[in-house]
């Protein structure tokens, strides 16, 4: 079992984009080799939405990967690049293997994350030619047409943005596979500490449904 290197280097060295909101995006946080090594390791979510890492029977590999992306190291980086006081807060991380329908709409974060990264898993190929599945950055709250970035969710790219009143993004309609790694740093408030007993809970919730 090989370990999984991420790009820290390249998070460092990325100034942070202001339009249309403070962000970062990083191509290649995981290289093509490594990638490939997580694509072929990922488990089955055969079903839409969010799972924690817990309900998940994962290869040591992906297991690995995860730990790492919820340690000091990364906490540390993205506090320092947007100038955030992070050191208390609690980290919650899920997985996505299926974009629905539904999934994508325009909206705000909870007030609850103080930061968002998101990490995608997925091969670049005809699926994101047509842009569907393609995470845009909004100007605003109503049209998924008027944005100043789109992230193709592919490749081992990573997006972290601090979430604000005016951190609309979305994107089009897009059915079918979409691995996704989405890793926030919560507040410390009441509705923090909710989502936190909530994201515990499914854990126990998809454990057995989703144990292969």
């Amino acid at each position: 079992m090989s370990r999984i290197s991420l790009d820290y280097d390249a998070f460092e060295s990325t100034p942070v984009a202001e339009k249309p909101f403070p962000h970062v995006v990083v191509p290649h946080f995981i290289g093509n080799d490594d990638l490939k090594a997580v694509v072929s390791d990922l488990p089955a979510m055969k079903s839409g939405g969010s799972f924690p890492p817990e309900a998940l029977k994962l290869t040591p590999r992906v297991a690995g990967m995860i730990a790492e992306l919820q340690g000091p190291k990364l906490k540390a980086l993205v506090s320092e690049k947007f100038g955030l006081d992070l050191a208390d807060a609690p980290t919650m991380l899920t997985m996505r293997g299926r974009t629905r329908e539904k999934d994508g709409r325009i909206h705000r974060d909870s007030e609850a994350k103080l930061v968002t990264i998101l990490l995608y898993l997925n091969p670049r190929g005809e699926d994101w030619a047509s842009r569907d599945g393609c995470l845009r950055l909004l100007n605003g709250p109503d049209d998924v047409e008027d944005f100043d970035v789109e992230v193709t969710p592919a490749e081992g790219t990573l997006l972290v943005f601090p979430n604000g009143p005016a951190t609309w993004h979305g994107h089009r309609q897009f059915v079918g596979t979409r691995y996704a790694i989405q890793l926030n740093y919560m507040a410390t408030g009441r509705k923090a500490r909710y989502e936190l007993r909530r994201h515990r809970l499914s854990a126990l919730v998809k454990r057995l449904p989703f144990s292969g």
